[in-house]
């Protein structure tokens, strides 16, 4: 009797076993899934401000800074990020250029000294090697995306950056 039972169990332990990897990849989907629709979100958000003009310390839509962008787009997802590019370069996990995605931030030294971080940007596409487009504010141009490999960004990129994850 305890054999029967016994071999009994473990057919039914061993006729249950496949379910576990097919809730581990049912779980996986929707953890991807959600990412991807706040990453997806983000951007969208960020789009919305295509155009705005450039302000120093502006988070608004008369008049925005880079930091400010990035501010506003990631509180879309109800997430808050700290309100300047060289603090924002801290926060997240840690992206090698070549592994970017949409949604990491990046950043940037545009000013005189090399290593200080003073823009930051949200990738919004990453189509190859050398066409990796980001969303940001421009001094010049207000909110627009750009090449990252354009000259003059791939020449101050210094870091990125992972929020969501």
């Amino acid at each position: 009797m305890v054999l029967k039972r016994s071999h009994k169990i473990k057919e039914i332990t061993l006729q249950r076993l496949w379910l576990f990897p097919v809730i581990l990849i049912l779980l996986s989907a929707c953890v991807s899934g959600r990412v991807r629709e706040q990453r997806e979100k983000v951007i969208a958000t960020a789009r919305t401000f295509t155009g705005t003009p450039y302000k120093w310390g502006g988070a608004t839509r008369t008049g925005m800074d880079c930091s400010g962008l990035t501010c506003n787009a990631y509180r879309a997802v109800e997430l808050d990020l700290p309100r300047t590019a060289d603090a924002q370069a801290t926060v997240g996990k840690k992206v090698k250029r070549r592994k970017l995605a949409p949604g990491d931030l990046v950043f940037f030294a545009t000013g005189k000294k090399r290593r200080e971080i003073t823009h930051v940007g949200i990738v919004t596409d990453v189509n190859g090697n050398n066409d990796v487009k980001f969303i940001h504010a421009s001094t010049s141009l207000g909110v627009v995306e750009t090449n990252l490999y354009s000259d003059y960004y791939i020449k101050r990129y210094r870091k990125a950056r992972r929020i969501i994850d």
